[in-house]
């Protein structure tokens, strides 16, 4: 009796779900507890697991929040051996894994030439369990979590190359379940060979940051595929169509490729240019073989990369080929054949530009946004980059994904490439270059370390800032002197909610969007616009006003508009407009303004308090001249803050003196404290003149080979300078700051029109 219970074979049913990123490529399945118990099995042990194939694995304990869920986590490469999605059910045994005599293992990926020791290899396989026609991946340093210490000890192997390399299992040698031990032979084919099965090269595991998209794309896509039934019996047709939108590298076409490959259908891809024939019918003849070809081998999945470049809007195209290959597009989508398990999903980054025929339900029925990923996100796609790179101790992927505002998937890739190049260049003097291979403890030391991602952050850019990226401002508060109360502003308003935006969501209101600096001329506005965009950990956007006027019509609206776009994309962002107003004067000042400058103003006015939030955007704009700017904008919701940066007092005038000398050798007799005394209304810029200046004295008394600024060089210094702000100036930006707050309907001393005494004029004349 006890031999025919021991012949049944326990087994347990569970549905399928996704590991998480970190664990990717480690060839491990977490199950239930009660699973195990059923089972016989501890962690550690061997199962095999089995959807439309069987593919083994290593059992450990499930996530905490899945404790009492029949569920089995598994990894991209895992459901691919297993030919399963997620949502699937999976059968799973307990399975005995027989020491290896041979493996031998080839590069998974077509364009891949591999070379290396079979050591390193053996190393990075050591213990793990594998089956012929498996598609395996070597590992770089990320530890798995909640792992017990001696199984840990099997994944903590060195990593084999600098990416994550994917490899399939060609042969074993016994055949079924093995495990390499220190006794298995195993050969590296250098070459690739056909696989088994591609879907598993790119998986969901690959796309990091957008877990959302991904399911409205499974809904969408994989449902249908799957289950046509489904809709056969609620009695609708299954969605058609899915465009994806999003900036340029934000990961559309590897989405639509893990989607091909996770929902089990056939990939047919069609790059915009490349349907485009020069004989008279050939596009649209191309584009139906595509959509035939699909058809036949159903379920499919037709991917349109670049769909603008095929399917522009027809009013605003000359040539009669593109409107014809427009016209083919829409037929297929939504002719009178009806098709069945056949989705199309097309990608562009220009979604305004596609013909408005195909953005209508039974065509694309739904669009989705691929965005800017958030920190999380950055960090989820950090991972992956860094997946088979052994990083030192001292790198936070997590710190990396904070400072990486506005980085896309793209760029986050180059900057991980980046990071590994500054490695290797660091090793390059212990290899020898005339030698055919490098040592295997150079490779063994060879690590990736803090210092070279940060060196690597200051060659990247985020793509979306190319245009308008300026160099990230080096200038903190510590380099600014006596504006502390401007600063204290500053720091509140702009630092706090780009730092902690969850405070403001917890009270229910909104940070402030605008700042306005004004006040004399060399008081530090510029500075102090720097010093926010260092201090808050956001991306810096300066704006000059000659940059955005145009003689066009209609283009200074647009650059604008676009600005603003741009910085929405790569919030958190800091837009700085120096001199705002000769950008936006008050409409209706003088009869004769231009009319470009009152759309501008118009166009300022809705994008900062328009139908659009500003999410994470803070605009800070600095002048001279308050009263100029159109009062519109002084308004709550657009300026909030009127920040007055005026002439710096005493203690302020030392602490500036103080910046300005850091760097200067000065003689004993040098009192700063008395310099401060003595340059009352002396604001910044002025107190930085008389420090040049008295270096200037010193090189003139002593030549070349000066030694220390003296007492007297600072006193003959004073004397050559003036300061910028009179009495009188004080008094009237005095007044100016009550005016701006009462909107006084009187004109201000320096002859200015104040806010309230502007009414609009009639102003028939045209451009």
């Amino acid at each position: 009796m006890a031999d025919a219970d021991a012949a049944i074979v326990r087994e347990v049913k569970l549905q399928v779900a996704a590991a998480k990123q970190e664990e990717s490529g480690h060839g491990i399945a977490r199950i239930p507890r009660t699973a195990m118990a059923t089972l016989g099995i501890t962690e550690g042990d061997v199962i095999e697991v089995e959807g439309k194939r069987v593919t083994p694995a290593r059992a450990l304990l499930p996530y905490p929040e899945d404790e009492g869920l029949d569920v089995i986590r598994l990894d991209g490469l895992e459901r691919g051996n297993a030919e399963v999605g997620s949502g699937e059910h999976v059968v799973v045994r307990k399975a005995e894994s027989r020491p290896a005599i041979r493996v031998v293992f080839a590069p998974a990926q077509r364009e891949m030439r591999l070379q290396g020791p079979a050591e390193a290899l053996r190393r990075n396989f050591f213990g793990r369990p594998l089956t012929s026609g498996d598609l395996v991946a070597t590992r770089g340093q990320q530890r798995v979590q909640d792992m017990p210490p001696e199984i840990a000890r099997m994944f903590n192997a060195p990593a084999f190359a600098l990416t994550q390399i994917r490899l399939q299992v060609l042969s074993t040698s016994p055949k079924g379940i093995v495990h390499i031990d220190e006794n298995t032979e195993v050969e590296l084919k250098a070459e690739f060979e056909e696989p088994r099965d591609a879907r598993a090269s790119v998986n969901y595991d690959d796309v990091g940051g957008m877990s959302e998209t991904i399911q409205q794309l499974r809904e969408m896509v994989e449902l249908p595929l799957r289950y046509p039934e489904l809709f056969t019996r609620l009695g609708v047709d299954p969605p058609k169509g899915v465009l994806l939108h999003g900036p340029p590298g934000t990961g559309k076409t590897r989405l639509a490729q893990a989607v091909a490959n996770e929902s089990d259908a056939n990939f047919f891809l069609i790059n915009g240019p490349e349907i485009m024939g020069s004989a008279y019918g050939e596009s649209e003849k191309r584009l139906r073989e595509v959509f035939e070809e699909a058809e036949k081998n159903a379920p499919s999945i037709v991917f349109i990369d670049e769909i603008d470049s095929i399917a522009p809007k027809r009013q605003n195209v000359q040539g009669e080929a593109e409107k014809r290959l427009v016209a083919q597009l829409l037929t297929l989508m939504d002719g009178l054949q009806a098709r069945s398990n056949l989705v199309v999903i097309a990608a562009t980054n220009r979604p305004d530009a596609i013909d408005e025929a195909l953005r209508r339900p039974g065509r694309f029925d739904r669009e989705i946004i691929v965005g800017v990923p958030d920190e999380s996100g950055r960090k989820e796609i950090l991972a992956i980059h860094t997946r088979g790179m052994p990083l030192a101790d001292d790198v936070e992927l997590k710190e990396l994904a904070k400072t990486t505002h506005g980085f896309v998937g793209a760029d986050l890739a180059a900057l991980a490439r980046e990071a590994a190049i500054d490695a290797v260049r660091r090793i390059m003097p212990r290899i020898d270059l005339d030698a055919r291979t490098i040592p295997p403890e150079v490779l063994d030391d060879l690590k990736v370390i803090r210092d070279d991602f940060m060196t690597a952050l200051k060659r990247i850019q985020p793509s979306a800032m190319r245009e308008v990226m300026v160099q990230a401002p080096t200038v903190g508060w510590a380099d600014i002197g006596g504006l502390d109360d401007a600063t204290e502003m500053l720091r509140e308003g702009v630092e706090l909610p780009l730092k902690n935006p969850d405070a403001f969501k917890r009270l229910g209101i909104r940070p402030a969007k605008g700042f306005l600096l004004y006040g004399p001329p060399g008081t530090g506005k510029t500075l102090l616009a720097k010093a926010v965009a260092k201090e808050a950990e956001a991306n810096f956007i300066s704006m000059k006003s000659s940059d955005l006027l145009s003689k066009w019509y209609g283009e200074s609206e647009q650059q604008i508009s676009k600005l603003f776009a741009r910085a929405r994309q790569v919030a958190p962002c800091v837009v700085f407009i120096d001199e705002i107003d000769s950008l936006v004067p008050a409409r209706g000042s003088s009869g004769n303004e231009p009319q470009v400058t009152a759309r501008v103003v118009n166009t300022i006015l809705a994008e900062m308090d328009g139908l659009e939030e500003l999410q994470s955007v803070v605009v800070i704009g600095a002048t001279n001249r308050p009263t100029l700017v159109d009062p519109a904008l002084l308004r709550p919701g657009r300026f909030d803050e009127l920040v007055y940066v005026g002439a710096p007092s005493e203690p302020g005038r030392q602490h500036i003196l103080k910046i300005h000398t850091q760097d200067m050798p000065l003689a004993g007799d040098v009192d700063l404290a008395a310099i401060a005394r003595q340059t009352e209304r002396y604001t910044g810029a002025d107190l930085e003149d008389v420090v040049r200046r008295a270096g200037l004295n010193a090189i003139r008394r002593e030549g070349a080979g000066v030694t220390a600024v003296t007492k007297a060089d600072f006193e003959d210094a004073l004397k050559d300078s003036r300061p910028t702000v009179t009495d009188q100036m004080e008094t009237e930006y005095a007044k100016m700051r009550g005016e701006l707050k009462r909107r006084a309907a009187e004109v201000n001393p320096i002859g200015f029109i104040a806010p309230g005494m502007l009414t609009p004029t009639r102003d028939n004349k045209h451009e």
